[in-house]
Parts: structure tokens; sequence; C-alpha cells
């Protein structure tokens, strides 16, 4: 209860941040700063070097005098020692959390033989804005007769899921050997820089009876696409209710995922909130939303989060404002304001959909990777279209300083439609987010003063 109300308080104070003083609350990846055109390839994300992550950690579910399973960590590596206060304190938080988020499903677990394993990631956002993303493998250990499945979760100020993936395969690797042989191989990934975009690294490693393993890490050479698989999305949900979703978040309204698994529901949120690159979803943003903290859905202001579908009864209960609600088990829309189909122009929306269907057709021909370029891509496209012309409207001071010319800009989009949609866009923290960066990072021209 405890640690629910510190979320619960760290949600309203970020939120009481928006749009005030240019930081966003998004459980998400850090905002893409514009440097040029709107389109172009964003900068890394994060700088090469960083450590790879901040902890490891095993939660285990431990049984409750009630009868009940709570999760609690039964490991964590490495240690911290001589933290201070403020560190200390952080460190505490982040630890209580954990746990909820890798057994968001409730207490109600029983011993089994079987479970398959499964990988999925959960975003804590700081009171300081600063995020950190779980990426958990959830698993049986190794053994005869009934056992709980437990966690191992790597927590990460990087956002690069196919990476750390990979990791966790090899952390199920060792797990089935013995506890004992993850930890050289965890030291010695802390040990090497995080790559360039493109790049790799090596770890060596040492597994008994097979000698040294050397596992080659390699990052996307795009950056903004490492921590999405826009495949996810376009298996379980039609071109045209995507379009109905990114339309919804494209004004910054509630969004509700609903699906069973926990992997479902990370990478399809993940990959909605992908969509609206180059600008970053600005609010409450929890991919698997605990059991703990469902009356999330009550919040006034925005949010895009997942639920399990074991909980939608509960959901439905709440006191809620207009929400979407997908279910990506069915693959439709339980709830929807209404008007989803008319946002978005419609010579856009059809130029789009034609896109979408294009890749869906051709599943089997694409790799990860091209889906993914050729989703994001034709999403780009959509606001190159309608906003690509921001950098002209921006008036600079003799100062340096931007100021961007809101009336202008809308006033230059000859499209009727096309300007009823960007008059809404504009008033949204995502496109004011984008817009301060902008007026901060002006590219030197001669002739302007």
């Amino acid at each position: 209860a405890s640690i629910g109300n510190f979320l619960r308080r760290s949600l309203r104070r970020a939120g009481r941040r928006e749009g005030k003083d240019g930081s966003s609350a998004a459980e998400n990846t850090p905002p893409w700063v514009p440097q040029g055109k709107l389109g172009e390839r964003s900068s890394v994300f994060y700088s090469a070097g960083q450590f790879f992550f901040e902890y490891l950690v095993v939660v285990s579910l431990k049984k409750m005098p009630d009868g009940h399973y709570e999760p609690k960590i039964t490991y964590q590596f490495p240690k911290r020692e001589n933290l201070l206060k403020g560190q200390k304190e952080e460190e505490e938080r982040l630890l209580q959390a954990i746990p909820l988020f890798c057994f968001p499903d409730g207490s109600n677990w029983a011993p089994v033989t079987e479970f398959t394993s499964e990988t999925f990631s959960f975003v804590l956002t700081n009171v300081d804005g600063s995020r950190k993303i779980g990426y958990c493998r959830r698993l049986l250990p190794s053994g005869r007769g009934v056992r709980l499945p437990e966690v191992f979760c790597i927590i990460s100020c990087l956002g690069c899921f196919g990476l750390f993936s990979k990791i966790l395969d090899e952390v199920e690797k060792r797990r089935q050997i013995s506890m004992a042989v993850i930890y050289p191989f965890m030291q010695g990934l802390r040990e090497s820089p995080f790559p360039a975009p493109g790049k790799t690294v090596t770890i060596k490693s040492f597994i008994p009876e097979s000698g040294t393993e050397l596992i080659e890490l390699t990052r996307p050479v795009d950056a903004h696409l490492e921590h999405v698989e826009f495949q996810a999305l376009l298996q379980r949900l039609s071109p045209h209710l995507i379009l109905h979703i990114f339309a919804s978040a494209v004004l910054e309204r509630r969004l509700i995922f609903l699906a069973e698994e926990l992997s479902v529901l990370s990478q399809c949120i993940h990959a909605v909130a992908a969509l609206l690159y180059p600008f970053t979803w600005a609010h409450t943003y929890i991919p698997v939303v605990p059991e703990c903290l469902l009356d999330t859905v009550c919040c006034p202001t925005p949010f895009m989060v997942g639920i399990q579908m074991r909980y939608l009864e509960r959901v439905l209960e709440q006191p809620m404002e207009e929400a979407l609600i997908v279910d990506l088990c069915e693959g439709k829309i339980i709830q929807a304001v209404g008007d989803e189909d008319e946002i978005l122009p419609g010579k856009l929306q059809n130029e789009m959909l034609i896109s979408l269907n294009r890749h869906n057709n051709n599943n089997n021909v694409h790799t990860l990777e091209q889906v993914n370029t050729l989703v994001s891509e034709a999403f780009v496209h959509f606001f190159v279209r309608l906003v690509g012309h921001y950098a002209s409207h921006i008036k600079w001071g003799r100062s340096g300083s931007g100021s961007f010319q809101e009336r202008a800009f809308c006033k230059a989009i000859t499209s009727k439609s096309c300007r009823r949609f960007v008059k809404k866009f504009v008033k949204t923290n995502m496109f004011s987010l984008f817009i301060e960066e902008a007026e901060k990072s002006r590219i030197p021209q001669e002739g302007n003063g």
C-alpha cells in the first residue's frame, strides 16, 4: 500500500509539472530534440559508453501467513554502498517498486510444474522526470516437482528491448546451470561500454563444460526504433484500428490496452508510443499496471496504460472519464469516444491505411527491422506533411531566442481538413514540448537576425 501511494504521488507531482517547466512526466524514451528538419533521424537517445544496466535483481514469490504470495527481491547485483542519504532513499523506493511490476498480476499464485517463460518491460518515472526501464524474464527455475516462477529483472536507463532480450536469453541459459554462473556474465556486461547505434560489443563469458563463450551484442542503426516492435501491433490489430488509436494518442486522450500476457501489453504500448515519433508522449505511461494501481484509470489527465484482461470488470466499474479501451486479445475496441474516424485528415488517413495494409500483406517478406522502418516512415511522413513547415515559423530575436508564430503557422496550411486537425494538435503537450526545444536549438544561418 505504501509503495502504491508513493507511485501515485509521483504521478501527481509529475503531472503538475507538465507543460510548466518543459519537463515531461512521460514514462517513455526521452524526447527527441529537433535539430534541422522534421523527419530527420534523431541523434542518439543515450550516449554510448554508459553502463549497460544499474541492477540485476531476482524477484521471488514468498508465501505470507494468510496463504497469499508476495513478490520480494531475493538477490540484487551489484550491492550499492557509500550512497548519500538522498541516493539511498531513491534506491530504496526503486527496490520497493520493482517487485510490484515484476508480478503485477496480484497475489493469487500456486506452485506449478510447467510455465512458459515470458519477456516484458516496465517503466518507472522518478519525481524529477528521469526514467528507468525494467527488462523482465519470468521463468520457472529448473528442478523437479512443483515450483513458483521467478523474475530476473535488469534495471537500466537505456531503451533497447532487442538487446536486453538477448541478454535475458543468456541469463536464462545460465540459470538452468546454476545461479553462480549468471553473475560473472553480468559483471562482464557491467564493465563493457554501451555501444553506439550500429556497433557491437563482445562479452567473454565462461560456462562450465562449455568453456569460454563470446557473446556479441549489436545495437540497431536507427536508435529511435530500438525499443519497438511494430509487428506486435500489426499482428493483433487491423490497420484501421491502429489509426483510431494513433488519432486518440495524437490528441492526448486516455488510452487503456487490455491483454493477459505481459509481453503483449508492453510490446504493443511501446509500439503505440513510438508511432508519435518525432513527438513524445508527455503524460502518464504505464505499459503494465500492477493490481494495486488499477485506480490510475480514474485519472482526469491523459494516460496510456496496459492492464491484464483479468481486471477488465474492475476497470469498467471505476468512475472513469472518456477513454479508448482496446482489447489486444480479440483485436477490437471495447469502448470509444466515437469520433476516432474523423480526427485525422481524410486524405492522409487513407494514405497511411494503404501503407499499413501493404506492410500487413507482406508480413513474411520483411524482417522485423524492415517492418519497423516502413511503419515508422509512414507516420513520420504524416507529421512532415502537416507540421513540417514549423521551422520557417519560428521568429528569431537578436538575443538568439526563438518565438513560434502559431497563427501564421496554421494559416500557411491550405487544406481545410488539415488546418482543422493542426489547430487541435498545436494545443497538445507533445507539440508544445517539441516547439520549446526547437525555439532553443537554432541552427545559425546567414542573413537571419
